[in-house]
């Protein structure tokens, strides 16, 4: 390795940020995508009956769980843990105050925009396209010099769409009766002519509720004329059709008419530039996208195939640049208000599954996981926002089911309520205590990236060490003064010869020990952080069972359960540093023994990938390629370039598409405030590439660029640090300088 100036120069040319059809979407899963964390859509692109749906990440039907609590179990909590420390195997399946499961208020689509045009106006020469740098969704038809164009703006939260044909005639109109949709669904149609056109209003009232959803269409029209044609309007002769929409949830009813005036002031009065709204957009979109790039050197040729197309060829380099590209624009499109959900922001349908929730305890993390190393804050923002308004509700979950102090986290939650009450006797969740941790865990990357510790995090992390210093037990058979995490759950898995409910699982050690040692961290020099720090070294270690695995549940006697979609017991590898080549080498090998034992169970995305991600931080590039090799030769992916959670795009669903980014990330860059490793796992299919922008935990940006031969990296230090470098090559100091680029040259791989 040698170390010189950064070089100047022009970037290398990469491949295209865009993936596009030639046909119109048939199915909502295919048609393309925008976003902006708030409003979300799905446009089909067809010039005869477009259809944009619309969606909203507040838009949840109530189903009763808006008034769920947690079960109040404190009291009976010190009964059952002595009888699983006395052996009581199945002694968990009594706690709970036996109520039926209770899904969390299911995501749903508010409405689509339908513009219907006259049946003599064929599609021909056409092409749809999305494009990630804008957020663009566009979509032509040559012959008739027909052209839409659509996306959500961030800088106003609105829906933009721009339709331009010669004698533009079309029908518009907004309607809710979308797949799935319940009966008894109160809903009620307003329409305004305008001097410059039309104003479309549609309420829907859910049923047996005092909340609703109205969504205000501002139809602006240049040319021809405009008259009522209920429930919407006809639009005759124009030129071109700008249509702006939001849509609220609310109770009692929406003021329209002031919704219209903020509507009016965002179109740039009095020139109602589609071209204005969108420079306000990308100032803030194309600038978060743009941080982060990756270039397999991929074919030409099928770099400029449809997407539909390139995904029939699994082995492709331009199909992972694609997806790579797609990844990092979904989940940044999807983060805002909220971060994404199993769904990400889009669905089309209101039977979505799993409620179309925040999966705590494995999805969301996951689909979140690029966020700091892909220098995508907006998601991490998004995230936090999340965590910190449902913080009281964790504490009432800690009351109630454990009597303690501090936060736990739900497992699932449908963005409004963050109670435990979604649980059953096969999925026991309200018994899951790592949940707090690892949901704070990319907020603590964050600040590592940053540099700076934001109180908000602190204050959360402390609370989180409250509740293990009250929950945390001592049992005679626990030797050397260890303390006990009993009950405990391993999402969502069981012990062969135990119930669900078990003790010391090895997601609660690593994650009581990481939490304690983090909120010491984070309160230096305080009376609390030396009682945590003294706690967390009283958590027992990791136990390697007699495969020579890294056992899911440290208590002796537990036997693992090897075919499983989740991974939860590997959470001291990913995302934690807890287990490592490095610093743990005979843990790290047992962590590798327990990733070769793993199951696919059910062939669930987020497994495979999840799989992934623990595999690049062992070192092993065969078997991330071999994960990846299994969403990619499963037919995940939709032409949408969003995926589906089963092979064979079963079930739509945001796992395989937001993750993927993270785990090309992982295999090429890992870091720790203090360690850099460079190509840890890459797979051999990819000999050569770019990628750009990439952020540190030492808070460093950097550039690695790699051939079969060599690579390059070059680092962008913004603070002074010394770091370990780990390549192929071995280990050595690296001095960062802040404001000082460095150039390191690595000898072949």
């Amino acid at each position: 390795m040698t170390s010189e100036p950064a070089p100047a120069g022009p970037p290398t040319p990469g491949p295209a940020h865009a993936t596009w059809e030639p046909l119109p979407a048939t199915r909502w899963e295919d048609a393309f995508l925008s976003g902006n964390g708030h409003h979300g859509v799905l446009v089909f692109g067809d010039p005869n009956d477009d259809r944009v749906i619309v969606t909203h990440h507040t838009l949840v039907r109530p189903n009763g769980a808006e008034h769920a609590r947690p079960p109040r179990l404190a009291a009976e909590l010190p009964a059952l843990q002595d009888r699983l420390l006395a052996g009581d195997l199945t002694a968990a399946e009594g706690f709970t105050d036996d109520r039926p499961l209770q899904w969390v208020q299911p995501f749903h689509p508010a409405f689509e925009i339908r513009l219907r045009r006259a049946p003599d106006a064929p599609a021909r020469e056409y092409s749809r396209s999305v494009d990630f740098t804008t957020g663009e969704v566009t979509a032509t038809a040559t012959r008739t010099d027909w052209r839409s164009r659509v996306f959500v703006s961030r800088a106003d939260d609105v829906v933009v769409q721009h339709i331009t044909a010669p004698d533009l005639t079309l029908d518009l109109a907004l309607d809710h009766q979308l797949p799935g949709a319940p009966a008894g669904l109160g809903v009620g149609h307003g329409t305004l002519l305008t001097p410059d056109g039309a104003l479309l209003s549609l309420r829907v009232r859910y049923p047996d509720s005092d909340r609703a959803y109205t969504g205000v269409t501002l139809a602006l029209v240049t040319g021809g004329t405009t008259r009522l044609a209920p429930p919407g309007v006809r639009v005759t002769g124009a030129t071109e059709v700008l249509l702006l929409t939001r849509v609220r949830r609310h109770t009692g009813e929406l003021d329209v008419v002031e919704e219209a005036r903020a509507l009016r002031e965002s179109a740039d009065e009095p020139s109602h530039s589609y071209e204005a709204l969108l420079d306000r957009h990308l100032a803030l979109h194309r600038t978060a996208y743009a941080r982060v790039t990756l270039d397999l050197h991929a074919d030409d040729a099928e770099r400029a195939l449809p997407g539909s197309e390139l995904l029939k060829l699994p082995r492709s380099a331009a199909l992972l640049e694609r997806l790579f590209a797609a990844g990092r624009y979904h989940l940044l499109s999807a983060s805002g208000l909220l971060p994404p959900r199993l769904t990400g922001l889009w669905t089309g349908d209101w039977n979505t599954a799993w409620s179309g929730a925040f999966t705590n305890d494995a999805n969301l993390n996951l689909q979140t996981a690029s966020a700091a190393s892909a220098d995508l804050p907006e998601v991490t923002d998004a995230l936090a926002s999340l965590i910190h308004r449902q913080l009281g509700d964790w504490r009432e979950n800690a009351r109630a089911v454990f009597g303690a102090r501090g936060v736990v986290a739900p497992a699932h939650t449908d963005g409004e309520s963050g109670l435990s009450y979604h649980f059953s006797r096969e999925y026991p969740l309200h018994l899951w205590t790592a949940g707090a941790d690892w949901l704070l865990k990319p907020l603590v990357d964050h600040d590592e990236t940053r540099g700076a510790r934001d109180p908000r995090t602190a204050a959360a992390l402390a609370e989180v060490a409250l509740f293990y210093e009250d929950f945390l037990t001592t049992s005679p058979a626990a030797p050397q003064g260890h303390v006990v995490v009993v009950p405990s759950y391993s999402p969502e898995n069981r012990p062969a010869n135990a119930s669900w409910g078990a003790i010391n699982a090895a997601m609660d050690l690593s994650a009581a020990r990481h939490a304690l040692q983090t909120a010491a961290a984070y309160h230096p020099g305080t009376p609390e952080a030396l009682r945590w720090r003294a706690l967390a070294d009283r958590i027992p270690p990791h136990r390697v069972n007699a495969d020579g695995a890294l056992a899911e549940w440290a208590w002796p006697g537990l036997e693992d359960t090897y075919d499983h979609r989740h991974l939860s017991h590997l959470y001291g590898v990913w995302p934690l540093d807890e287990i490592n080549p490095y610093d743990t080498p005979q843990l790290a090998a047992a962590a590798h023994r327990a990733l070769q034992l793993r199951g696919a169970e059910n062939d669930s995305a987020h497994g495979h990938l999840h799989h992934a991600l623990v595999a690049a931080r062992l070192r092993d590039g065969e078997r991330v390629a071999h994960a990846l090799g299994q969403v990619l030769d499963g037919d995940f992916f939709h032409a949408s370039l969003m995926s589906a959670h089963y092979p064979n795009r079963d079930v739509y669903n945001a796992d395989a598409a937001h993750t993927l980014p993270a785990v090309l990330v992982e295999a090429l860059v890992q870091s720790t405030p203090d360690r850099l490793v460079l190509l840890p796992a890459l797979p051999a299919a990819y000999p050569q590439g770019r990628l750009t922008g990439v952020r540190t935990r030492f808070g460093a940006e950097l550039d690695l660029t790699w051939t079969p031969d060599t690579a390059v990296a070059v680092l962008r230090p913004s603070r002074t640090h010394r770091v370990e470098l780990r390549t192929s090559s071995g280990t050595q100091p690296l001095e960062l300088v802040a404001g000082e680029d460095r150039v390191l040259t690595l000898g072949a791989r």
